[in-house]
């Protein structure tokens, strides 16, 4: 197989034998992406605007406080998205503070009668501007921004590879298959990137080999399950100790699972 640049972390992982090769790879372009955050993406003032703006979810902000000890470059990346975050609440409070003063000094009767004349309270506005601003907040992380496009980029590789190389394509056949998050993410590409004949060729290798692999996976959890049997107390547990998480990660891709 002709090896180029980017194709080698792509065969390493299938060569991995895991029960996704996807999220091997995606582990690789994850912690890439959370080293670069606190690394020379710190001093990239393009890099810089889109932290500040869309900040991490919860499980990268997790994971870049226990990437390093020292904690200097990650406290700076939050003191600007912090400030841009206590600017852009504090706008949508001061446009409508005198209102709300104003709201909060009515009777109880004038309130009454603002509700049954169908008038917007004053106070229910902001909660609502304040409320859609950090909404869209929670919707947005640039890790997971970073790591999505980086993912789009290796799937279409895998895709190339597939399409021209026979060795990975065998390779591909003959593995244990995918989670099912990148089950979906192959499914998508493909009908993006092939023709209509080489889509149902691919599904034709995918599909069959998905199923075979769900199917063994299921199976050992149910033998799994059957160990508990007392009348099975002497039996072997041949590949069922770790069903559970194995099977997890086959439907939910990587997880921090005790093993």
């Amino acid at each position: 197989m002709k090896e180029r640049i980017y194709t080698i972390p792509i065969n390493e992982a299938f060569d991995k034998g895991t029960e996704c090769p996807l999220c091997v790879c995606e582990d690789k372009l994850e912690d890439d992406a959370l080293r670069y955050t606190t690394g020379p993406a710190m001093m990239e003032p393009d890099t810089r605007i889109e932290t500040n703006k869309k900040g991490f979810c919860k499980d990268h902000y997790t994971k870049l406080c226990n990437l390093e000890q020292n904690k200097l470059p990650l406290a700076l990346v939050i003191d600007t998205h912090l400030a841009e975050q206590i600017e852009a609440l504090a706008g949508i409070y001061n446009k409508h503070e005198v209102d709300i003063i104003k709201e909060s000094e009515k009777s109880a009767i004038r309130s009454a009668i603002d509700t049954l004349t169908g008038k917007k309270k004053v106070a229910g506005i902001a909660v609502s501007e304040l409320a859609e601003k950090l909404e869209s907040l929670e919707k947005t992380c640039f890790v997971c921004d970073r790591l999505d496009a980086n993912m789009e980029r290796l799937i279409e590789n895998v895709l190339y590879l597939y399409e021209k190389e026979p060795e990975f394509r065998e390779k591909f056949k003959n593995s244990k298959g995918f989670c099912l998050k990148h089950f979906k993410l192959l499914l998508i590409k493909a009908s993006e990137e092939f023709s209509g004949p080489k889509q149902a060729e691919f599904l034709l290798d995918l599909i069959p080999t998905q199923l075979e692999a769900l199917k063994r996976v299921q199976e050992d959890v149910n033998y799994f399950t059957k160990m508990f049997d007392y009348r099975n107390q002497n039996a072997d547990w041949k590949n069922s100790r770790d069903a559970v998480p194995r099977s997890i990660e086959k439907i939910c891709g990587t997880c921090q699972l005790k093993r």
